[in-house]
């Protein structure tokens, strides 16, 4: 395994009379692989200083959740463009020397910012309820059509989780959230590159019927 170099630079040892420049890499090819490499273990550092950053209230809310969304969708797909089938994004942290406890929490097992809710006017949450049983059935019709790939099913499951976590006065066990939030967790743990299979795929689609119903239950006794 090649010692990480960041992506598109080259060393320059220089002598008493001339600089000598000496690439790092034979081909086009070796260089894209770098620069892969590069961006992924980019983005998972960028991810440790902004959870860090949320933790010690240097910047807002939103400012977190805008980018924190941000950096999981990038993850998703670096995750797959620099590792392939080569190794786990685990094995590509030890190799490397990554100590991002918390970016490896957010981007491997949880998926979805860390929500923190408020009072929302009553016009938000309309906006959040109607958003919430659109990402219900934007993935189950997904599901109805046969997706079984991880980097297709993980941003629709996360999409969801997001729109449930901002819905005012849940219950703490709430149901819908404990489904997604397990289903969210298994594909974090496969690599982008994987499927799930038909028996996982029926399981996934039973498993959202039902939460969607509690949460339509959940709205109904809302109005009540």
């Amino acid at each position: 395994m090649p010692k990480f170099i960041p992506p598109g630079t080259i060393q320059r040892f220089e002598d008493d009379q001339d600089a000598h420049e000496i690439e790092l890499f034979d081909s086009g090819r070796e260089r894209e692989m770098y620069d892969n490499l590069g961006d992924l273990y980019s983005i998972i550092m960028a991810t440790e200083s902004l959870e860090r950053a949320y933790a010690r209230n240097a910047i807002t809310r939103d400012e977190y959740t805008a980018e924190c969304n941000k950096l999981i969708s990038q993850f998703r797909v670096a995750e797959r463009v620099a590792l392939g089938n080569s190794m786990s994004v685990e094995t590509f942290m030890q190799v490397y020397q990554l100590d991002c406890p918390r970016a490896a929490d957010r981007l491997l097992r949880i998926g979805v910012p860390e929500q923190m809710l408020s009072n929302t006017e009553s016009h938000k949450t309309a906006i959040t309820v109607a958003e919430t049983a659109e990402r219900f059935i934007t993935t189950m019709d997904a599901l109805k059509l046969e997706t079984t790939a991880v980097d297709e099913l993980q941003p629709l499951l996360s999409d969801l989780m997001n729109a449930l976590a901002r819905l005012p006065d849940i219950p703490n066990e709430f149901e819908p959230n404990r489904i997604v939030q397990q289903w969210l967790q298994k594909l974090n743990l496969m690599r982008a590159v994987d499927e799930i299979d038909e028996s996982d795929s029926r399981q996934l689609y039973m498993d959202l019927d039902s939460a969607y119903q509690e949460f339509k239950r959940y709205l109904s006794d809302k109005k009540k």
